[in-house]
């Protein structure tokens, strides 16, 4: 589903939007989706849709809008060295701006139903980590991923402080959603609302309430609905030939190595050293890559879409930001005029970390892990 705002040129206009649309309202939550290009989560084929406010589906592989993505980012409240599970996995694009805010003591896992989708999630994260600048800004959080039902996790897995379903839940499995969740922990999830189809098949698509659930005590809920939104249900389990259930085993919660937490500390420590450099430089930091003032666009409230292999499926839903007056058009139209220089582009931001380690007195192997440097 989608539609909410208008599309974007670029990863960072497509957040801009979502930013002016009230959609994206913390600054934590903005960094992230600026960290994490969209368009890395398509298929090459169809990248030209990757900034627009559509859910994308093709044969496994999803996306939701992420109109959807940022209100669920917002509602989940992420901290530091939070626990995180995401039941219905899909590309990892939310997997991993959750753990570019979880830092290196968090924990981030996810489950996906169908094991090609799992694979891609995992080319697309090693592309993250071996390629993306932002890995260097942030401490992350590796999401680590597991093929099976959602509806099949062991009973003696450990409780989540954060757990996002990116399925519809039938009313039948809420309580079973709650009982993953810690005391003072958050759940969100597209909650049944009204009935739309035949839960059985994978392609229906059914109304939903985006709820968010807080666990305030071993019996007690607060329960807040966020948004009207459209999502195909969860798929029932199958049981297997034997007539028993295949019990989905979560990643072990593995204490870090005595490397990991040297690596984490010195990165840490030359991070610290450079913003200490930048502030004697310039008294303020380092400052972001300046983006150009872009033409501004009027909102208008838009059709939900959700694309479905061949099918469509569309909808409407509230926008929270949506402008029932018509605003001043000549205004508008001045601001049309004001345009980017046409032979002006910003210089690429500057790696201060790999260039900083890179210049070290180090064996180029010490360099490389500090790095997190994979050879394939």
């Amino acid at each position: 589903m989608g539609g909410a705002v208008s599309a974007g040129e670029d990863n960072d206009e497509l957040i801009d939007n979502l930013k002016e649309a009230q959609y994206i309202r913390s600054e934590l939550v903005e960094r992230a989706f600026r960290a994490v290009d969209r368009a890395d989560y398509y298929l090459e084929e169809f990248k030209e849709n990757a900034y627009k406010d559509l859910a994308w589906k093709h044969g496994n592989i999803h996306l939701s809008a992420p109109c959807i993505y940022s209100e669920v980012m917002e509602a989940l409240d992420l901290q530091p060295g939070l626990s995180f599970l995401n039941l219905g996995s899909g590309t990892g694009y939310l997997s991993s701006m959750v753990g570019l805010i979880l830092g290196p003591f968090g924990v981030n896992h996810g489950v996906e139903l169908h094991s090609d989708v799992t694979e891609y999630a995992k080319q697309k994260l090693d592309f993250f980590i071996r390629t993306s600048d932002s890995f260097d800004k942030f401490d992350f959080c590796e999401p680590s991923f597991v093929t099976g039902n959602c509806l099949e996790i062991s009973p003696d897995c450990s409780q989540y402080d954060r757990v996002y379903c990116g399925a519809g839940v039938q009313k039948e499995h809420e309580e079973y959603m709650k009982s993953l969740l810690k005391v003072g922990g958050i759940l969100v999830m597209p909650l049944e609302e009204k009935f739309s189809g035949n839960w059985c098949l994978e392609t229906t698509v059914g109304a939903f309430e985006l709820t968010k659930i807080t666990r305030t005590g071993p019996s007690a809920w607060e329960t807040k609905k966020i948004l009207a939104v459209s999502f195909a249900p969860l798929i029932q389990p199958c049981q297997s030939e034997s007539g028993k259930s295949r019990l989905v085993q979560l990643p072990p919660l593995a204490v870090r190595s005595l490397q990991d937490l040297a690596r984490i500390a010195i990165r840490g420590t030359i991070k610290k050293i450079i913003h200490q450099e930048a502030v004697n430089r310039n008294g303020n930091g380092l400052k972001n890559t300046p983006r150009f003032k872009r033409r501004r666009v009027r909102r208008r409230r838009m059709e939900t879409i959700v694309f479905l292999d061949k099918e469509v499926f569309a909808s409407r839903i509230s926008n929270p930001s949506d402008d029932n007056s018509c605003g001043d058009l000549e205004e508008e139209l001045r601001e049309e005029e004001v345009a980017t220089p046409p032979d002006t582009k910003p210089e690429p931001p500057v790696n201060f970390l790999r260039e900083k380690v890179l210049s070290l007195p180090l064996p180029d192997p010490l360099k490389y892990y500090l790095l997190y440097y994979r050879e394939k």
